[in-house]
């Protein structure tokens, strides 16, 4: 069995590899969480990205999702489903349902979160969803969304005091 610190060493390099950064993500939960935690600081998102990046079953999920991508790219995967992951086809959901996986960690404000963010597809969300550079982000774009929006949740269940009502207005 691999060690912990192996897979998220392994998550960070996948990740990196893709295009994406612990800094895009804090930016992610910074953007879904400012409204209700008026004084919140780029260094705490950055911080809980970490905390959620720490945990295995979040490993899991990334390792697998791009591992798929990378698979889709490749022409590996058989028909019908190399078709449907390579179109990210809007019936498919499995690359949510993985999201999921992550987006539970914090409870009913991670599926909030994880919502808002894939309908509006701020920062690194929408560069991976608009296939810039070449690749297949089928399941990455999901599963970046799903850790800013645990992320976001973690920062709220920690400290809720700080938590402030809010109308976000677009």
């Amino acid at each position: 069995m691999e060690a912990t610190k192996d897979l998220e060493r392994y998550t960070y390099e996948l990740l990196a590899e893709r295009g994406v950064t612990i800094e895009d993500i804090a930016e992610l939960v910074f953007y879904v969480q400012k409204p209700y935690m008026p004084n919140l600081k780029l260094e705490e998102c950055r911080d809980s990205v970490a905390s959620v990046l720490s945990k295995r079953e979040v490993h899991n999920a990334i390792i697998t999702g791009i591992e798929l991508d990378k698979l889709t790219e490749q022409n590996k995967l058989s028909q019908p489903l190399q078709r449907i992951v390579a179109n990210d086809e809007s019936l498919y959901g499995i690359d949510e349902i993985l999201a999921f996986s992550i987006v539970n960690l914090y409870g009913s404000i991670g599926f909030t979160n994880y919502g808002y963010l894939d309908k509006v597809k701020p920062g690194i969300i929408r560069k991976l969803d608009s296939e810039e550079g070449g690749h297949c982000n089928t399941f990455l774009d999901d599963l970046v969304g799903a850790v800013a929006a645990a992320a976001a949740g973690k920062l709220a269940h920690n400290e809720p005091n700080r938590v402030q009502h809010a109308i976000v207005e677009e």
